[in-house]
């Protein structure tokens, strides 16, 4: 049985929490929160991190991005691993001083980029890497979705932390880099003209990958479009799953659409007719897999799928597009 704390009981926190309670493997082991209400009346409950005082093997932390590099330092000297939802930091520095920390105390640092543990995304690397569609020449990737003005009404949302780059499409960068390799090149446009906020709303950014692979991404937080991880996978309880595909892969051999993993394949020039194949897979929930995997970090089985340095390129590159 892994004892797992959480921090913070916002929306991502609360997932987190319904799936540690519906594993059989783990179990809740306290909820820091500083307002009472917000913590179950079942399970220990503190107002900080240095009030816990129960017996647990790491903590998951999804509190505001400022609070997660003092966070980490904090639970690594208590002797727990962590797992940290994105971005892994508010800036590079903060990072650094968590991946030092992490060596420092020998424990570990698993980011939540919980993306790369759904079965869609993996069976697409697979796909790629195979060689089947040959080598990646672009990419062309749609997130846009409109949210609720509501959500600005947190305080930290209301300026750039709660712009769409740093907190939606920083997954798709991760995703960009663990399909594509290192970024070396970012330019781009940004937007603030429907809602006028002091945050960035919409945009276009172009990557360029040390492979020579291009991927333009669009983005826009005041559009209700189908188009969107979260749409297409039906992967967030709170967005209706529509299972369009948002991201569309040129390769030398073929092509690749996601989320749906249709291939087309069999044209050689523009002057053959490429055919479509489809491919099926089994879905699971990807933040439930990733509770599992980082049971597997603290026994000693596995290493950490999104490390703290590997997160630290995701976030450079994502701080290179805000």
């Amino acid at each position: 049985m892994t004892r797992l704390l959480i921090a913070g009981t916002g929306m991502i926190g609360q997932r987190h929490m319904a799936h540690i309670r519906a594993n059989p493997a783990l179990t809740l082991a306290g909820v820091i929160d500083p307002m009472p209400e917000r913590r179950p009346a079942d399970v220990p409950g503190f107002d900080d991190i240095a009030r816990v005082d129960v017996p647990a093997d790491g903590i998951v932390i999804a509190t505001p991005t400022p609070s997660h590099a003092p966070l980490t330092l904090a639970a690594l000297d208590r002797g727990w691993h962590v797992l940290v939802e994105k971005p892994v930091a508010e800036d590079l520095d903060a990072a650094q001083t968590m991946i030092a920390a992490s060596a420092r105390t020998g424990r570990h640092v698993l980011v939540g980029h919980h993306r790369r543990h759904h079965p869609r995304i993996a069976r697409l690397k697979e796909i790629i890497a195979s060689g089947q569609l040959g080598h990646p020449v672009t990419a062309a990737l749609l997130w846009t979705m409109r949210k609720p003005d509501s959500y600005f009404d947190v305080d930290w949302r209301a300026g750039m932390d709660g712009a769409p780059v740093k907190q939606n499409l920083i997954h798709d960068v991760d995703t960009l880099r663990w399909l594509f390799g290192e970024v070396v090149h970012v330019s781009g446009f940004g937007s603030n003209a429907v809602r006028g906020a002091a945050r960035t709303e919409s945009g276009g950014a172009v990557l360029g990958f040390d492979s020579g692979m291009t991927a333009t991404i669009a983005f826009a937080d005041t559009t209700p479009t189908p188009w969107g991880f979260e749409a297409g996978t039906g992967e967030s309880p709170a967005i209706p799953k529509t299972g369009q595909d948002y991201l569309r892969i040129a390769c030398t051999h073929g092509a690749i659409e996601f989320p749906s993993l249709r291939i087309w394949s069999g044209a050689e020039t523009w002057n053959d007719l490429p055919r479509p194949t489809e491919t099926t897979i089994e879905d699971a929930e990807p933040l439930a897999r990733q509770l599992s995997h980082f049971a597997e970090v603290i026994a000693g089985r596995a290493s950490p799928v999104v490390s703290a340095e590997d997160a630290r390129k995701t976030l450079a590159t994502t701080l290179k597009i805000e």
